[in-house]
């Protein structure tokens, strides 16, 4: 017998090939079309070819963006935006310059661009988005030039990578960079990976410029074409939308523009400010409130105001603390802004913070949780301490710069949520952290370097970094070592070039230690060090007084890593935290009140120590808190 397809079968699967085809060339027009298809290896061999072509220009002296007048129209439901900008340049170089090096988005589209003299587009290679213009004139050291630009950017459907999310119907989140040009060669269109350089016939690359490379540290570690700049700027969305931009609202109007009727916003700086901004616009409510004569703003999605009084609370009790402790706060207004979940991040631009839903606003804390951390709190206070690190301290580009931003930041934001939670709270927020490092260490592909060195590694700067800072307060005291950051931050906030390193902060930690925990800035900063710590036996036994006799056996190896992990145990000679704790209380996880917390100096492999407590103990260990990094914490105490 043969089968035979009849009408209705015939149809049907006419029908599915029909939708099938269709949505192949759908994806097909949208992905190779509208947009260009890479595989990941053209796109290596394009970053590969890049480098090759355009590395050679990377020493060539630049004018640098002293001043920024720009102008944003967003078509939020279309994706679209118009820029157009001004940028001031001057000649910090003692050369003339007879050439400026442009680099843009590949996505922009230039409408016109123009220098204030006679010039030539030299070079412009559209694969790269570089180009070079030729100064008729060179520009001597010192003379200032102006750059005029239009530019557009049209979200053409999807590319293979999926969608663009940056602009999007409520809640777009554009990047400066995404849309102006930046000055000069720049390394972060290099391949990082060693592995994919060397398929491309790449030398291996360093992550970052050495410590002690002084010609990096006339840029800083977030821009290679400018230091402090002016800043102006409007920026026009739909009617029922606000938008915002670092700076203060100068004035709000509507009018008619390319996009059809817009809302437009004014902003100026009062101050200098990085060349690091960005632009927001959504369906916004606005939360207010104030801090002495600071006005706090939180822009956020209607519905999503469950952690709204926590932020408003973090952002008070933060510049408390950091103006009380470093400095004080250089604006007039701090701004929170809420944008969709595409990312989940929150990010410091001068008194702006754009702040991921997915973090904060929608985040469910419950404060009778013991295990619940009160992250949106937390995030609340590391983004307002950028405003000190980073917004006022910026390190030169070389190892070690990101500690004074992001380490910092953690050290600043664990200092406010221990005054709002207590000190015994925040066991469990370090054992976060450790054990972020931990796995972080563990799938290091290049190489693990000290905190003071560290290459923008996340794990390194800020996990180990919150660790090490929250331990060094611990050690020599909290007032010590917050004035040595305030010394530090008089000395070198706003500076220009040379920028400031970590070995200047790492000196002024140096200069605040005594002299007995000296030993802990080799350990913490310089240094890869860990610990094996561990209870051997723990016992009590009741006194005929009410009291407890505890007798605790522990156990302490500290050992030294190198970049590839190779440990090698180093002298013990430390002074380590001892305990013994009452029996868990309500909202306690592992231990409750401590009967003895004392700082012993310990030398050899085992130890015992044998102390006498008011209550019954239920616990007790070495380095309790876990504040050192042991790779396994959960054996430095035991039950009693």
């Amino acid at each position: 017998a043969r089968a035979r397809v009849t009408g209705p079968w015939l149809a049907a699967f006419a029908a599915a090939v029909a939708v099938w085809l269709g949505l192949f060339f759908f994806i097909r027009h949208n992905t190779h079309v509208l947009n260009t298809f890479r595989t990941d290896d053209a796109r290596e061999a394009l970053s590969a070819e890049y480098e090759r072509t355009y590395k050679k220009y990377e020493p060539l002296p630049q004018p640098r963006v002293v001043a920024v007048d720009v102008r944003v129209d967003l078509d939020p439901a279309n994706g679209r935006l118009r820029g157009r900008g001004t940028y001031r340049l001057v000649n910090k170089t003692g050369t003339a310059i007879d050439a400026v090096h442009l680099l843009w988005n590949e996505k922009i589209t230039i409408h016109s661009l123009a220098f204030d003299r006679a010039s030539t587009l030299e070079h412009d290679e559209p694969r790269f988005r570089y180009q070079i213009h030729r100064l008729a004139e060179p520009l001597a050291p010192g003379a200032e030039a102006t750059l005029t630009f239009d530019v557009a950017y049209d979200r053409p459907g999807f590319a293979n990578d999926g969608r663009e999310t940056a602009i999007v119907a409520n809640g777009s989140f554009v990047h400066n960079t995404s849309v102006f040009p930046s000055i000069g060669y720049n390394e972060q269109g290099e391949l990082p990976g060693d592995d994919e350089r060397k398929e491309q016939g790449l030398p291996p690359r360093e992550r970052m410029p050495a410590l002690e490379d002084e010609a990096a540290r006339r840029n800083t570690y977030i821009a290679n074409d400018s230091d402090w700049i002016d800043f102006t700027s409007t920026v026009c969305t739909d009617l029922d939308q606000i938008a915002v931009a670092p700076g203060y609202l100068q004035r709000e109007w509507t009018e008619d523009g390319e996009y059809g009727p817009r809302r437009c916003f004014a902003y100026a700086m009062d101050a200098k400010i990085l060349h690091f901004y960005s632009f927001l616009s959504a369906r916004y409510a606005v939360r207010r409130d104030k801090w002495r004569d600071v006005n706090i703003e939180i822009y956020y999605h209607p519905g999503h105001e469950y952690d709204l009084d926590r932020m408003v609370d973090a952002t008070k009790k933060s510049l408390d603390y950091f103006t009380a402790n470093f400095s004080p706060y250089q604006h007039r207004q701090v701004r929170i802004l809420e944008f969709p979940r595409y990312e989940t991040f929150a990010q410091a631009f001068p008194n702006t913070i754009p702040y991921s839903e997915a973090i904060g606003f929608i985040a469910r804390v419950r404060p009778d949780d013991p295990e619940d951390l009160d992250y949106p709190f937390y995030i609340t206070a590391h983004e307002v301490a950028h405003q000190w690190w980073a917004h006022q301290v910026i390190g030169g580009n070389v190892q070690g710069a990101t500690m004074m931003s992001e380490s910092l930041a953690q050290y600043s934001a664990l200092m406010v949520m221990e005054k709002e939670y207590g000190r015994d709270k925040m066991k469990k927020f370090l054992a976060y952290e450790l054990n972020g490092y931990l796995r972080g260490r563990s799938g290091e592909k290049k190489k693990e370097l000290p905190l003071m060195r560290n290459e923008n590694q996340p794990y390194i700067h800020y996990q180990k970094g919150s660790l090490v800072f929250y331990a060094l307060r611990d050690y020599i005291g909290e007032d010590r070592l917050n004035a040595a950051l305030a010394r530090y931050i008089e000395q070198v906030a706003f500076q220009q070039p040379p920028y400031t390193t970590s070995k200047e902060l790492v000196a002024h930690l140096r200069e605040a230690t005594p002299p007995e925990y000296q030993y802990l800035i080799e350990d913490m900063f310089e240094t890869i060090t860990l610990y094996d710590n561990r209870v051997v036996s723990a016992e009590a036994t009741p006194r005929a007084d009410g009291k407890y006799d505890v007798r605790l056996v522990v156990a302490a190896r500290k050992l030294r890593a190198d970049e590839l992990g190779e440990e090698t145990e180093v002298p013990l000679a430390d002074y380590i935290d001892i305990g013994v704790f009452a029996a868990p209380g309500p909202g306690d996880l592992e231990f409750g009140e401590p009967l003895l917390l004392e700082r012993r100096k310990l030398t050899a492999a085992e130890t015992t120590i044998e102390v006498v407590v008011d209550a019954k103990p239920a616990r007790a260990g070495i380095d309790p808190y876990n504040k050192l990094i042991d790779r396994s914490p959960r054996d430095n105490t035991a039950g009693l």
